[in-house]
């Protein structure tokens, strides 16, 4: 029996870096409260972590999250903003990285985007 890791036989598995985020995806709920953020990533020999950070316009952190080591080369997950005072805009910034215990935190590739947090919605 054959096991086949990846779906796209054309698509083979990339070395460190080699391996980008292809897509960004933002969705804001209708609450305007919370975003789900979603990934595309090349496919990787080695896992992957990555770090999202939401800034308001003060660049104060309103929101993270950190993947470490995904598995999956496409997924989401839900943030919540949790500025005080709401906002109607904000900027989304994800970094694709690799760190070990053994080895400092190696940057890859950061991704910025503009939401807009008055329009709910796939962005």
């Amino acid at each position: 029996m054959d096991i086949k890791f990846f779906d796209d036989p054309l698509q083979s598995p990339n070395s460190r870096q080699d391996v980008r985020i292809k897509q960004l995806g933002l969705y804001l709920f209708e609450d305007c409260r919370r975003v789900a953020v979603g990934f595309d990533i090349t496919p990787f020999l080695e896992r992957p972590s990555i770090q999202v950070s939401i800034r308001n316009l003060q660049g104060q952190e309103v929101s993270s999250l950190h993947v470490i080591e995904t598995l999956e080369t496409n997924f989401s997950l839900t943030m919540h903003l949790r500025d005080p005072e709401p906002q109607d805009s904000y900027e989304v910034i994800a970094t694709l990285y690799y760190a070990t215990p053994e080895t400092e935190r190696e940057d890859i590739q950061t991704i910025r985007k503009t939401l807009d947090a008055t329009q709910p919605g796939e962005q």
